[in-house]
This record gives C-alpha cells, structure tokens and sequence, in this order.
C-alpha cells in the first residue's frame, strides 16, 4: 500500500517552490532575515535547506518517493502481461479483459490488494482486488510532493527530471520480471512479486518525517525545528544560527510593507471566524477560478492534453503486448479464430522490454529539448513524431518491424509527457496552481479509462487499423491543442496571482 506521510495526504496539494504559503526564503530572493521585532537572527526553511544541501536525509527521501514510483509503474504496466493470460484462462471476451485495465484508472490500497490479486479464484474477484490497486496508485502524487519539499530551491529542476526517472526503471523492472516469471510460473506470481515495492514502503514507513514547510505553515514550529535538527545531524552540518521564523512571523514581517495586506492579517486577528470560513470555501474557489475568463482557455486545453497523453501512453504500452505477437489469426468474418495463452511467447516479453527502454531516451531527449526550444514546441513536436511513427502499424507488419515503430512512438510520447507535468505547474498563478495540476491530473484518468476499449477492444475484434488510426487523431488533436496554449512559459518566472 502506497503510504502517505503523516497529515500530508490530509492537506491538499500545493505549490513546492517555497513561492507562497507559510514559510518562504530563499526561492523569493530573501537572505537571512536579522531585523525582527525581537532583534533576534532568523532563518527560513528555505535557507535551511539550502545550508545543508543535498545529504543523507534527502538520499532516503528520494529512494523512498522513488520506490513509491516503481511501484506505481510496475502495477500500470503488469496489465500489458495479465489480460491475456486471464482471459486465455477465464475465456474471457476481449471487453472483460479491457475491463481489467479500465478498472484500476476509474479508481487510481496497493500493496495487500496487488497481492490478494494474485489469489483472485474469479473474474469477478480479481475485477474488485485491481480496483482497490487502482486506489492505493491515486496517493502516489503525495509522494512527489513531498520529496520535493525537502530539496533545496536551486536544485529542484534538476531532482525533479531525476525523480521521473523511477517511473522509467520500474517499467523496466516489470517486464524484465514478467519475462523472467511469467512462462514458467504465471500471472498470479507476477501479480503477487509486483507487489513487494508497496511491502517495501510500509516497512520504512516509520522512518518518514512530515515536511518541514507544512510544520511551519501550520506555526508548529518547534515540531519543524525538530526536522531541521534531524536533516541536520544526518547530513553532518549545522543549521543556521538563530530562530527559525514561522508561517505567522514571516506575515508579519513581509505585510508591515503593504498597507493592503496590513489591513488584510488584521481581518485575520480580529475575525477568527470569518478567515476559518473563508478557508472552507477556499477549494471550491479555486476550481470556480480555472474556468475564470483569464484562465478557461488555458484550463480547457491543459484538460485536453493530459486526457491524451494519459490515453496515448498506457495505450502504446498495451499495444505492444497486443501487436507483438504473429500468432493471432484473424477470421473471415473479422474475428479472431484462435485464442491462445502467450504467456511462453518470449517475443512478447523482448518486445515490451525493448519499448520500455524507448523511455529512457525519451527522458534524455526531455531534458535536452525542453529549455532550448520552449515547452510548447517540445510537446507539439514530439507528437507529430509520434503520428509518423506510429502511421504504418495501421498496416499489419513484422514483429521486427512493429517492435521498431512502437520503440519509436513510446520516445515521444515520454518525452512529451515528461514536458507536460514541468508545464503544468508553470501555467498557473501560484493561487491556483496545486488545484490547477491536480484537476487535470484527474482528467488524465479518464485517458486510461479509454484506452484498453481502443488498443485491446479493436486490436482482438481484428480492427487494428481503427485502432491506429484512433490513435493518430489523438496524438494530432493533442498537437494542435498545444499549439493554441496561451503562455510560452520556458525562461519566464511564475505568476502569483491571477491578472485582472
């Protein structure tokens, strides 16, 4: 099961960059605060992170996030494995057998549901168990929160393309174990040793420290000391001299400023109530303010985007199990004739193996591209390559050769989704941000919803050309949506608030 760090799944996600909220520093330009009321040194969280660097601590923060990430990759991808075994096994049809995949997106408890799936005596049963996978995965954005709100400001543009990379080496992991673990022992043993990273992060779950910008947003700043010191000793360097300023005292430093804000915390003193109300409705707010005029055209098209990277991606991965095999024969009356359990085809296991190393360039080739020629034209490039990559399988080739165009497809279309989650974040004004990211990342499930209706539906009804070709107006729809995004946000610094 994909824990959740103490209160931090409770919260809703919010900005990381150290640009808002509760305790801010250095990612706003402040050096050491040493002129309080109290004439006392202070420091920030921020310039505390940024004194201790990058240790052991966060070490352990990063490979526990990361783990969280194999297995959330490892679950997703075990389902281009599983289907046609069970439905080989349970004669299933092609619609139940997508039913197992759609089930786990309407969804997105890992861990003890991945594993019970393995002893699933029934359809039924096993429909139920993936479902509750599906759960457990949604908690795993958490997870990237708060490894991020450990790292120090300047370096987390980088930590973050090194975080995408788990997703990357769990994909590998699983069709490397399927390979190993399928022909000889079966989808249930698959199913149940896929589930041991979920095992792996309840054991060190104890180990797991609350973020210190939620400590101190919360003005429990003894307890965010208490972290600090912890990072620390660990990380064998020595905090900042002085006192650690809290949520509240950093109010009341930055508003003596602004006569507005001034006025505004005064509000806040005097009238508990009304600000304990006004936090209430804060969410609701914020959802009413992405379909704001300022904001609907960016909104519309970032919901666009995400649905069809989200239907593209885990389509090309079932589509790879689907379209490797040269053993599938198609009727006169345009259905399959023979229905055969693949799971001793090594091919199958070489060609979703190779594909899934098609991400790491794509990871690369992110990386390379997404300052230098903006996030716009990285995005709407990667998926035209993508069209043409993809263009021939609408006619039945050789594996070889199906193996080649898909490696291909799966470079853009990681690339391209790797740009996107660095965009998103970017388009929005910090005070809708969290809400913003996270609703279209909502929206995206519904990608995966339909995806399995389309790559394994229409491929086993000998459809294969629809199917391609269904995948072909996404990848130019979500092309052209990008295109007409409003901000070009590469090199630009992030907005506050919303303009008027």
């Amino acid at each position: 099961m994909v824990q959740q760090p103490r209160e931090l799944a409770s919260r809703r996600p919010r900005n990381t960059r150290g640009d808002s909220g509760g305790c801010r520093g250095a990612a706003s330009g402040r050096t050491n605060l040493t002129s309080m009321e109290d004439g006392m040194s202070t420091y920030t969280v921020d310039e505390a992170l940024i004194s201790m660097g990058f240790g052991k601590f966060q070490a352990f923060v990063l490979a526990y996030s990361g783990m969280a990430k194999i297995s959330e990759a490892m679950e997703m991808m075990l389902l281009s494995f599983v289907g046609q075994s069970v439905q080989a096994e349970w004669e299933l049809s092609a619609q139940a057998e997508s039913l197992i995949t759609s089930v786990v997106f309407v969804a997105l408890v890992t861990g003890g549901a991945g594993l019970l799936s393995a002893f699933a005596p029934n359809y039924l049963s096993l429909i139920v168990l993936r479902f509750m996978v599906g759960v457990g995965l949604g908690g795993g954005p958490v997870l990237s929160s708060w490894f991020l709100e450990f790292i120090p400001a300047p370096n987390r543009g980088t930590w973050m393309v090194i975080f995408s990379a788990f997703w990357t080496i769990g994909t590998i992991m699983e069709a490397s174990l399927a390979w190993a673990v399928m022909p000889s022992l079966g989808w249930r043993w698959l199913l149940a040793f896929s589930s041991l990273p979920s095992f792996a992060l309840l054991l060190f779950y104890p180990l797991t420290l609350e973020s210190p910008r939620y400590l101190c947003m919360k003005g429990r700043t003894a307890d965010a000391v208490q972290v600090l010191e912890t990072m620390a000793r660990l990380n064998r360097v020595a905090l900042p001299s002085g006192h650690l300023m809290s949520g509240h005292r950093m109010e009341l430093h930055e508003m003596a400023d602004s006569s507005e804000t001034s006025q505004l915390l005064s509000a806040k003193k005097t009238n508990p109530a009304a600000h304990s109300s006004k936090s209430e409705i804060g969410g609701r707010n914020a959802i009413l303010k992405l379909l704001s005029p300022n904001l609907i055209r960016s909104s519309l098209l970032l919901w666009t985007v995400f649905l069809g990277h989200a239907f593209l991606y885990y389509g090309l991965v079932l589509l790879t199990s689907e379209l490797s095999h040269g053993n599938k024969i198609c009727g006169s009356e345009g259905v399959i004739t023979t229905q055969t359990n693949h799971s001793n085809d090594a091919n199958l296991y070489r060609n979703v193996l190779i594909t899934s190393f098609g991400e790491v360039p794509g990871l690369i080739l992110s990386a390379a591209i997404v300052d230098k020629i903006g996030r716009k034209l990285s995005m709407s490039s990667m998926l035209y390559i993508s069209c043409l990559c993809i263009a021939p399988l609408m006619v039945p080739q050789t594996e070889s050769l199906t193996t080649i165009f898909l490696f291909g497809a799966r470079i853009c279309i990681s690339a391209s989704f790797i740009v996107l989650h660095i965009y998103a974040p970017e388009i929005y004004p910090t005070a809708v941000r969290a809400t913003g990211v996270g609703f279209a990342s909502s929206i995206a499930r519904f990608g995966g919803i339909l995806c399995p209706l389309v790559a394994v539906g229409l491929v086993h009804a000998c459809h294969q050309t629809a199917a391609i070709l269904i995948f072909i107006t996404v990848m130019l729809v979500s092309g052209v949506a990008v295109s007409y995004f409003p901000l070009e946000t590469s090199g630009r610094k992030l907005s506050d608030h919303i303009a008027a």
